[in-house]
């Protein structure tokens, strides 16, 4: 009779625990990401988003980004590139809600396009959520958590809901591919005209206003492997052709190597990167 108790109980616990939804902080960092990367395969293209279809089905993304509220402690054991990849992806996750929350975005303020993701009162800097532990916002996200790691194509890598940002990826960021998804999105910097251009005729090396708002951990990550070619130049203006030097082709390389540019930030595109009714113009 005990033996066929301690069987049936044991057949219960099993069942409860096939039913239950997983805890989060019993996920490893690779297989918490993995809704959101089915997310991000049905709703991302080339960067932009079909955010009313995202909204309409938002079930899965409000889940994932609660599941993303893991001990600090948990978080913070992972292996640095695990670490780096749970941040980028709550990032764009938050980015993601926080649209959909709003759309279609109305907004009055004449600073921004009237659907641009900074028409959302406090998205950035006063919106918190709760992630690893901690309340945040995207903003502290960004420079109180990424910024620290050290590594500047972290900056580059996170999508803002703007076409101006990095352009968001159709798959999630992993630790273990996180410094090729990394040189992915530098090599796709250096390709944009809205992340860099050059203008031989007026010898202009413009760059993104995405380094201007984090010069300093631009310089820390690429400003010593400039020094070579670019003595002369500031710390940023090394650390920028630094970082995209071995991405150009070769007559924009040459144009760098002479060093007689004048290095200069383009405006950032706040557009939001809709693509529900086609790429915006």
């Amino acid at each position: 009779m005990m033996a066929r108790m301690v069987r049936a109980c044991g057949g219960l616990v099993l069942a409860l625990a096939v039913l239950s939804p997983a805890r989060p902080w019993a996920q490893t960092a690779a297989t918490i990401h993995t809704p959101f990367d089915k997310i991000l395969d049905t709703y991302v293209r080339d960067g932009f988003v079909y955010y009313l279809a995202l909204q309409k089905e938002r079930g899965a993304l409000d889940r994932y980004v609660a599941s993303l509220d893991v001990p600090q402690t948990r978080v913070e054991a992972w292996p640095k590139p695990d670490q780096e990849a749970f941040w980028l992806n709550a990032y764009d996750a938050i980015v993601l809600r926080t649209v959909i929350d709003a759309y279609p975005i109305k907004g009055k303020s004449s600073d921004y396009p009237p659907k641009s993701i900074r028409q959302i009162p406090g998205a950035f800097d006063q919106l918190k959520h709760r992630v690893g532990g901690q309340l945040l916002t995207l903003d502290q996200i960004e420079k109180d958590i990424l910024v620290k790691f050290g590594d500047a194509r972290l900056i580059l890598a996170l999508g803002r809901g703007a076409i101006g940002s990095g352009r968001l990826r159709s798959e999630v960021f992993q630790g273990d591919s996180l410094d090729q998804q990394l040189a992915l999105v530098v090599n796709e910097c250096a390709s944009r005209v809205s992340c860099v251009k050059i203008d031989r005729d007026k010898n202009i090396f413009e760059v993104t206003p995405l380094i201007s708002w984090r010069e300093d951990a631009f310089v820390q990550s690429f400003a010593e492997a400039g020094q070579a070619i670019w003595p002369n130049r500031s710390p940023i203006e090394r650390a920028v052709a630094a970082m995209v030097f071995s991405h150009l082709f070769p007559s924009e390389r040459d144009f760098l190597k002479a060093n007689s540019f004048q290095m200069k930030y383009g405006q950032f595109d706040w557009r939001l990167n809709d693509l529900t009714g086609g790429v915006p113009e």
